[in-house]
Parts: structure tokens; sequence; C-alpha cells
């Protein structure tokens, strides 16, 4: 048969790219891990250990039930089966019995690794199969007659794609080995802190002996962890608080006048102020006449009050010659922000302007050129507040409602509007007021929230109706809306939320839909309104008008109204699939209704069968009204990383330290660091460099 040519295709035979066979090389692999130096890697510290200082016949170990143990012996045979599915099975004996160890997956090099004759020391669960004694996938390596065994434990690290823990053993024994291991603490502070020496923790937990601890090894209880825990804590605390002294190294214009403005917005206020509001605005007034940028949270339970507070504190601003921006994270609240502000300001003559994405363009150039010239004293706005376009003239005060929802770059970006056209970003930089209705745990505030001074209102306004929450099955879903009913019928108003379903926007919105037209149905005679993301913010405010003067007996709403909406007459809430939603945002839709002097309720329905978390958490709405209580119980079912949103906050989580149960700790690493910092600065710089490599991580606002 002949045989054609191919045609040359003019391609070369195809090569690993560079960027491929970079990403292949070990050092890059530790890199992705966050190993750039012998430091990152010798605190590279292990998950687990495994015992491999001992051995044990295989007849001894097959006495031992479930257990992991370690055997040597000489492999006898070594095939490859093909049933029930193909398998390496490999047979190896002491001078005791047999032992066989079953591969489904495997290299065709383990064959030959594992041929006839190959003395092996095998570690792992032996079980008893329908041929004796086995192992399935047990760890195992080749060793020569008498091989001594370890005497230390042997660490298990953790490790990323394509990195064996033999490789990583090998590369941090090498990095212990070049170490500078003089200790950042003096002798006198680590025998007053009770502490262990460094070199020692570090080297104990990459290497104990077996005679260790095991149990608070593994629960990090163990002196050396503690040590380990400490100087983690030390750095954070250390870095915080060189970035609060570096914030109050920069300018601010202060802002000292209490004048026309704020004496005025008092008196046409239609109530007093609380105990608690007073005294958190004293903080902030005693912050805003410094020259130096304030940077405070203040917290508050929901309805407690936090809206007027950042007004008086706006007017002061005001009254100082400068402006003053709120932004809110949502359309509804930021509107509801701008309406009540603004009917509170507006009589006094002070310009209020209101920006936001939905805008049209005429209102939105209309704004734009009012917050330029310096016409709106005061802006109110959404996420479009830190668009280019916007320019102030002379901003002096930012505030942030809702904080948490916006990321690191966002909050910066408002905080960075010049306050001087045309100077640099950081010449003059607004003071800053962040404010939060879910209330951070008093050691989660002290951790990650140092740069911060805290202010808290923990005191509801007068009148406010205690609210009682029910947990109630879902098959008693009549019931419910019989009592929405009753309740509509004497003049009460009702939400009704309907689940969060992260997975699909377009099945929340089905859900809304369904339950406005079954409930639209079930009850004749009333006015249900249905207010969803989706909708056009003209028709949502016209939906949430109609609600606020009585108009709407029962409101259907996805989670747009978790924050900010005020409406005195609602005093039901029935929040559907209750399960489904977390401790924070449920006690934020809890705290929709309360507002008023009648008594009020809130129903859990929930679908059954409940895991552990979702019991927890309805159990503890039930059990407590008290945010904080709320937040500390959220705090230990979440963790810290995800109570604070770690993917927006940009807050880096500790990798050694517990919240949950090293908060003494804590106070500890604080103390410690306001003293390094004002006699030891060359030990400041060496435990920064230590333990975050220059990196300051966890300086973020």
């Amino acid at each position: 048969m002949p045989v054609t040519a191919k045609k040359p295709t003019g391609k070369t035979p195809a090569k690993k790219s560079s960027a491929k066979v970079a990403a292949a090389k070990p050092e890059n692999k530790l890199a992705k891990l966050g190993l750039h130096n012998d430091m990152d890697l010798a605190l590279h510290l292990p998950l687990r250990y495994e015992d491999e200082t001992t051995l044990m016949s295989i007849a001894e170990a097959s006495l031992r039930g479930l257990q992991t143990v370690q055997v040597e012996g000489v492999v006898t045979t070594c095939d490859v089966q093909f049933r029930p599915r193909r398998q390496l099975v490999v047979t190896i004996g002491d001078d005791s019995g047999q032992l066989v160890m079953r591969f489904l997956n495997f290299y065709g090099s383990q064959t030959k690794q594992l041929a006839e004759g190959t003395r092996v020391r095998v570690r792992g669960e032996l079980r008893h199969g329908f041929f004796g004694a086995e192992m399935v996938h047990p760890s195992y390596k080749v060793v020569n007659l008498d091989a001594p065994l370890p005497d230390v434990l042997t660490p298990v690290y953790p490790a990323g794609e394509g990195l064996s823990q033999a490789f990583l053993r090998r590369a941090i024994a090498n990095a212990l080995s070049r170490l500078d291991w003089s200790d950042t603490l003096p002798p006198s502070m680590r025998e007053t802190l009770q502490l262990e020496p460094f070199e020692a923790s570090v080297r104990l937990l990459h290497n104990p002996p077996p005679e260790v601890d095991e149990h608070a090894l593994m629960e990090r209880s163990h002196p050396a962890w503690v040590r380990m825990k400490f100087d983690e804590l030390l750095a954070q605390q250390l870095s915080l608080k060189r970035a609060q002294a570096a914030r109050r190294a920069k300018s601010a214009r202060a802002l000292p006048v209490t004048g026309h403005v704020t004496q005025a917005l008092t008196a046409v206020l239609p109530f007093r102020l609380t105990g608690a509001q007073e005294r958190v605005l004293d903080e902030i007034r005693a912050d805003l006449r410094a020259s130096f940028p304030m940077q405070r949270l203040l917290q508050g339970d929901v309805g407690s009050g936090k809206t007027v507070v950042a007004a008086l504190a706006a007017a002061q601003a005001i009254d100082s010659g400068c402006q003053a921006v709120l932004m809110a994270p949502t359309e509804i609240l930021a509107e509801q922000h701008f309406r009540k502000i603004a009917a509170w300001m507006e009589p006094l003559d002070i310009g209020v302007a209101w920006l936001s994405g939905s805008q049209k363009k005429k209102e939105k150039t209309e704004a734009l050129q009012h917050i330029e010239s310096g016409a709106a004293r005061l802006v109110v706005g959404t996420h479009a507040l830190i668009q280019d376009t916007v320019q102030f003239q002379n901003l002096g005060l930012v505030i942030v409602d809702e904080q948490h929802r916006f990321g690191v770059g966002q909050r910066l970006a408002l905080r960075n509007k010049s306050i001087v056209p045309g100077a640099e970003a950081d010449a003059l930089v607004p003071h800053q007021l962040m404010m939060s209705a879910t209330p951070i745990p008093r050691t989660l505030a002290m951790t990650y929230y140092a740069d911060l001074e805290v202010s808290v209102i923990d005191e509801l306004p007068p009148g406010r109706s205690p609210i009682v929450t029910r947990v109630i099955d879902q098959v008693r879903r009549d019931e419910v809306i019989e009592r929405v009913h009753a309740a509509a019928l004497e003049g009460k108003q009702i939400y009704w939320v309907c689940p969060l379903i992260e997975e699909s926007e377009a099945l929340q919105l089905q859900t809304a839909t369904d339950t406005h037209a079954t409930l639209s149905a079930a009850l004749p005679g009333l006015t249900i309104g249905l207010v969803h993301g989706r909708m056009k913010p003209v028709e949502k405010q016209v939906v949430m008008e109609g609600f606020s003067r009585g108009a709407v007996h029962v409101l259907v709403a996805t989670t747009v109204i978790e924050v900010g909406v005020d409406v005195p007459n609602a005093s039901l809430m029935v929040i559907e699939h209750a399960e489904r939603f977390g401790l924070s945002q449920l006690h934020q839709l809890r705290g929709r209704v309360g507002r008023g002097s009648a008594a009020s309720v809130c129903l859990l329905l929930y679908q059954g069968p409940l895991g552990g978390t979702a019991k927890e958490r309805l159990a503890t709405m039930r059990e407590t009204t008290d945010g904080f209580e709320i937040a500390r119980r959220d705090l230990d079912i979440r963790g810290p990383g995800e109570f604070l949103g770690a993917r927006q906050s940009g807050e880096a989580m500790l990798r050694f330290a517990d919240l949950a149960t090293d908060q003494w700790l804590v106070e500890k690493a604080r103390d410690t660091a306001q003293a390094l910092l004002n006699h030891a600065p060359d030990i400041v710089d060496r435990h920064l460099t230590r333990w975050l490599g220059g990196r300051e991580d966890y300086l973020k606002v």
C-alpha cells in the first residue's frame, strides 16, 4: 500500500509554557501556601501527628481492632487483581503472621517498588477482611533490616497540590537549621507572662517527643502552642497600634463648632436623646475637635437610634464649615436615611443631596453640581458616592452605615475624597464614623478593631415594646396565615419575609411572588404589598410609602427590608424558612417590628428536619433579643472569619489563636504590645518582621 506523506503543519512540537513550568517548581508551590522564607516555613506548624516511634508484630496488631498501628514485614506476593475492580494486592509477613495491603488506586511503578522480598514498614488502620488481617491504602516505606525507628512523632503539615509531606518535612528541617532563633521577648517578660522560649516551642511543635501530652498538643493547649498563639496575637496588636499611631500622625480639619445647625436640629427633633445617645455623641464630638482623623465605630442594636447621632455629628461638621457624607449599602436604607435627615435639615435651610445609581441623568448631574459647589452640605447615597465623578468642595466627615457590608476598598475610596481640591488624598483626611447594628463581641473588637475607637449605644429609646419570638414548623403555615388575618383586622401591620436562597436570585424572587399570590388569595379584603430586589426604585418606594401610611396591611418582602425600615405600626413579622438565615440577619429582620408601643411578635417558620447549627440559631432567637448576646453566640457558631465577612472585610484571620478559647491571651497581648511600643521599639520591629514578614496584613480600615 502506498504511503502518502503528511503535509507539514508549520507547527513545532508543543512545549510546556514557561508559566506552567514556573508554577510546577517546588518554591512556587511553597509560595502559594504563603511560605516565602525560612521563618515562614518554621511557622508552618503541623495539623496533626503520626506516631511512628513503635512497632508491633502482625499478630499483636491483629488483636488491637480498628486502631492505627505500625508493622514491618517482607513482601511475599504482589499482584494486580481485576475483581471486583482493578486493585493492587500486596501480602507481607513476619514471624507472627501475614497482612494484606490493598490499594484501589495505584501507580504501575508500585508493583516494582513492592516486589517480592522487599522489606516494608506499614502504618494504617488494621481490619479483618475475607482473607484475614488487611489495611486499605496504608502509608508505607521501603526499609532495610534493623532500620532505626524515629524518636519523635511525625508531623503532618497543611499542604498544597503537588507538595508531598516528605518534601515539606525536608524544607522545614532545612529552614530550622538556618534560622536566627533569638527570642523577641526578654527573659523577664517571658517569666512574668509564664511563656516558654520561642525556639524550644517551635522545635517541640515540629518534632514532639513520644512522651509529650498528645491531647494537649492536638487541643493546642500545650505551653508550646500557647507561646505561638501569644506571639501571633502580639504581632497583630502591635501592627494595629502602629496603624493607629500612623493615623494620628495624619492631618484632618478640626471640626470644633457646635453652633446654629446643631442647636436648631436638636430643637426640632420630636424626641429627647437617651442617656446612651448623649454619651456616644460626646465621644464623637471630642474626636471631631481633634486635628487628626477620627476613626470611630458606632455600635447599637436595631432601633437604638444611631441615625440621629449620625445626623448630629454631621451637624457639627456643617457648623464647622465642612461637608458631611453618609453612605448606606442598599437604596432602600439610603433613601430612608435621606428622607428622615432631609426632613430634619431642610427646614434649617441646610442643603441635603441624594445620590444613587438608579437616578436619572439630569437628577444625578444636578446632585453632582450641588456637591462640588458646596451647596449640598450633607450628601446621602449608596455606592454611587465613590464614583470618580463625585467631587466634594470641602469634605470633613464620612459616615458609613452597616460598614461590614462594604469592602475595604470601597470605604477607602470614600474616605479619600479630597477635602481640598487638587490636594493629595492623604494631605487632609476626613474624619470617619462607621456604624453597625451587628454588635461586635468585646474580644473580637479588641482583636480586629484595635485601630478603632468603639462607642456603644446600649439603651433603647423609651416606649419600645419587647418582641416575643416563636419557632413554628412549616406544617402549621395555615395557622400562621389565620393569625396574620386576625392581626390585620385589629389594625396591625405585618411583614412576611421570604427565604434567602443564595444559589438562585430568580428562585428567591419566585418564592416572593408565589407567597404574595398565596396570601392575596387567602386574605381577601386585605391589601398585600410586594417588595423585592429586582423592582425599580420608584416601584419599591410606592409600596414602602403605602406600608408606612397604613394603606398596605401585609408586606411580602425579600431581605431588602433587612435594615433601616422603620414602620412603628408593624408589630408582627413572619420569617419563612428561618433555618436558611444567619443569626445576625434574623436579628436584623426581627428589629423591623417592636418599634412602636404595641406588643410585637416574630414567628420563625422552619422546614424540618433541622441540622445542629440551625437548631442553635433558632434557639438563640427564641431565648434572647439582646444583640450583644446574639453576636457572642454567632461568633461561637461561625468563628471570627465568617462573622466579620472576611472576604469583604479584608481582615487577616488568625492562624493559631482561637477567640472562643484564648480571650485571656488577647488581653495579655494587648497590654504587652503597648509596653513594647513605649519602651522597646527595636523588639517591635523584630517581632513584626518575624510574624508578618514586613507585610502588615492586619492593617485594614
